[in-house]
């Protein structure tokens, strides 16, 4: 017998580790957006749902039930054990509660491992993240500037280390924010992104005060939601400055040039052209012959700098917004005093 709950309830559970969340969807569906904490069990891998998908689409319905059964049959013995690995209550779902979770609940139920199902499936999950999106949700937010290469990435990851509530949109992004944002990284879809933004929302409800970094609207492949770009260009600003030399130290420790200096030539491209034609044929030279501490303090004076000047500039009219520092950890002190000053 199927036993629905709902997507609160199912939460619930699992906030209190009672039960464990199953993704019965492809891999696929699974790597693009799913409740987080879920296990992914598929009843399909993406190549078989896309031929289910094709029978249904181009034949009928009969033909892909048809078809459906006849491949999961076939592996229902690894699928069985895949849910016998589990030393938990169980609440399975696929995208809008329909068949495959009906599927995986009756099947296990039958070999005498009981399952809920969470009616609606992971569509009621989307509704949810895009409520937790909106502006009542929102905590208030201290957010870190600077011109690039100032250590904010650093010092926001150094914050959640010792415990300080941080919302890394680069790291849910899977991007930089920069046009060599994408090296080394694997970028999100919108969904992904924005679901792992709301998880933190929800657990930052009652925090006074969240550390994010002053990002554009735009960070990558993904758009920051509106509400949420709103709070932040309504918050306070702590501007960080470091000498340059520094943040060129800063860049080179975080990029890892050298490992891919291929992929930067290819990205530098796409703004080679803004930039005055000796300064950019000079970058292209040292980038190519890995002088990459001079190519990234050239990028920093004639491209980047330049770009950043007004937003930094407007934010830094008032001193008490700015934490000048000679290194990355000063800097890091600083904005926990701060902090720390706020919350008393």
């Amino acid at each position: 017998m199927v036993r629905d709950i709902t997507l609160t309830e199912a939460l619930d559970l699992q906030q209190r580790q009672s039960y464990t969340l199953v993704d019965v969807r492809s891999p696929k569906e699974y790597q693009e957006a799913t409740i987080p904490g879920s296990l992914n069990i598929p009843i399909f891998n993406d190549e078989e749902r896309a031929e289910v998908g094709t029978l249904y689409k181009q034949v009928g319905k009969q033909a892909a039930k048809d078809r459906g059964l006849e491949i999961f049959s076939q592996k229902l013995p690894s699928f069985i054990e895949a849910f016998k690995q589990i030393d938990t209550p169980i609440t399975i779902f696929c995208w809008r509660g329909g068949m495959r979770s009906k599927t995986a609940v009756t099947v296990l139920d039958l070999m005498g491992i009981h399952a809920n199902r969470i009616s609606g499936g992971i569509h009621t999950y989307r509704q949810h993240v895009v409520q937790c999106l909106e502006e009542p949700f929102i905590p208030q937010l201290i957010v870190l500037n600077g011109y690039t290469g100032s250590g904010k990435t650093r010092i926001l990851h150094k914050l959640m280390e010792d415990g300080f509530p941080v919302i890394d949109l680069e790291g849910m992004a899977g991007h930089r924010g920069s046009i060599f944002g994408q090296i080394g990284v694997k970028p999100n879809n919108q969904k992904k992104f924005e679901i792992l933004l709301a998880e933190k929302l929800v657990q930052y409800a009652n925090e006074r005060y969240v550390f994010i970094e002053g990002e554009s609207k735009r960070i990558g492949h993904v758009h920051m939601p509106q509400a949420i770009y709103e709070k932040k260009e309504q918050s306070p600003q702590w501007i960080i400055q470091l000498p340059t030399e520094v943040r060129v130290e800063e860049i080179i420790s975080e990029y890892e040039p050298w490992k891919r200096p291929a992929q930067f030539l290819e990205a530098f491209q796409h703004i080679q052209k803004r930039i005055h034609h000796p300064i950019a044929a000079q970058i292209k030279s040292d980038l190519e012959t890995g002088q990459f501490a001079e190519a990234i303090e050239q990028l920093l004076i004639h491209y980047y700098d330049p770009q950043y000047e007004y937003s930094v500039a407007r934010f830094a009219m008032s001193g008490e917004h700015v934490i000048q520092a000679k290194t990355v950890q000063e800097a890091y002190g600083e904005c926990v005093n701060r902090y720390k000053e706020l919350v008393k």
